[in-house]
């Protein structure tokens, strides 16, 4: 008979629940794993000298954050202004929210903010700027702003030859504290020889690093240059002029950024736990996670330790495996686990974190910013 788990929100004090206790799917955190990829990506930052500010625009939880800072992470790098809110209040104040912040309500939102904590957000147009000044000012604070410049990737971004005259005028801008620069070379995570990749980050940073050097010698301060995600961290780290790294997607690993990113030495922190609800025939079994559970658009999930079982189709609610050898001697009822292709992207369609040592639950991380998009 298996024991009874009412409230997934707390831990019993006296829980010696393991992982064939909960009911599947759902999200397990390796507590060992996790630290370790934790102190690989701080450790990792540090031998160059240079600041981690970790994306939480995966994990989406204050306690992680947290844990990250304790770590060693100066602060948190979020994707919205509510993700920014929610790791403020949960014990973060140093946040940068490497977007741009658009309209009245989350302008006003931002200077409450500004009084709660200490966040940095992205400008790359005046257009951004004039309007932010003017609520920052009708409500007595500073926001710390930081221009993003466009270095290949063609998303947002000013144009590399603007940044000295945006940041001029942002730098006169009395409700405005400008900081420094950004920009995200996530065109570049996939190159598959690591010489042209190391080439291509290089040339890519150095427009940050120039940016940079310009402004200093304008005597306009630029604390802040910033950049680098999970996939490319183990090249950009190494470039001159870089003081921060926003890679936060290793803390779990992935298939994605193994396979395709080629960054070695992490561990496979997080998983899916499914149980299998068919075997129409022999080499195939019917699993109770699809898309509406893990994401595999980037790249294949795999099944931990199972050589003999791929991953074939996902629909919203079903998977289907397929099977070779002793894996056909699978049974409905029978429990796999699997590492998703896309961690980031996974997270999100979950409300917990199950975070387990060995095989015991020893606590339950809610992902508190899950959904908020404004």
């Amino acid at each position: 008979m298996p024991k009874q788990f009412i409230n997934p929100t707390k831990l019993p004090s006296d829980s010696t629940l393991t992982k064939t206790d909960l009911d599947t799917p759902f999200l397990a955190v390796d507590l060992e794993k996790f630290d370790s990829n934790v102190a690989r990506l701080s450790q990792g930052t540090k031998d160059f000298d240079v600041h981690w500010r970790p994306h939480c625009k995966g994990h989406k939880s204050s306690i992680i954050a947290s844990r990250l800072v304790a770590a060693g992470a100066i602060g948190a790098t979020c994707a919205k202004l509510g993700e920014a809110e929610i790791m403020v209040r949960g014990g973060v104040p140093d946040v940068l929210i490497a977007n741009l912040i658009v309209g009245e309500n989350k302008l006003s939102r931002l200077a409450k903010l500004c009084k709660e904590g200490k966040p940095i957000v992205c400008i790359d147009h005046m257009d951004q700027a004039v309007p932010m000044n003017e609520v920052m000012l009708r409500e007595g604070v500073q926001c710390r702003v930081i221009i993003e410049v466009n270095i290949g990737l063609d998303r947002v971004g000013c144009a590399p030859d603007k940044t000295l005259e945006l940041a001029r005028q942002l730098h006169a801008m009395p409700g405005l504290n400008f900081a420094g620069i950004m920009g995200y070379e996530g065109h570049l995570l996939t190159i598959e020889d690591q010489n042209e990749k190391r080439s291509e980050i290089e040339n890519a940073l150095k427009l940050l690093a120039e940016n940079a050097k310009q402004l200093q010698e304008e005597g306009i301060p630029c604390e802040i240059v910033s950049c680098g995600g999970t996939g490319s961290y183990l090249l950009s780290r190494m470039q001159k002029g870089i003081t921060e790294l926003q890679a936060g997607g290793g803390m779990f690993m992935d298939q994605f950024y193994e396979q395709q990113c080629q960054v070695t030495g992490m561990k496979k922190a997080l998983t899916i736990i499914a149980t299998v609800v068919g075997r129409p025939t022999a080499d195939r079994a019917i699993i109770d996670s699809g898309k509406k559970t893990l994401h595999v658009e980037y790249e294949p999930a795999i099944v931990v330790g199972r050589d003999d079982i791929q991953v074939t189709r996902l629909s919203a609610e079903h998977g289907e495996l397929e099977l070779t050898g002793d894996a056909q001697d699978l049974k409905i009822g029978d429990r796999v686990e699997l590492v998703p292709g896309y961690a980031d992207m996974t997270c999100v369609l979950h409300d917990f974190f199950y975070v387990f040592q060995n095989d015991t639950l020893v606590d339950i991380w809610p992902l508190e910013a899950r959904g908020l998009l404004q």
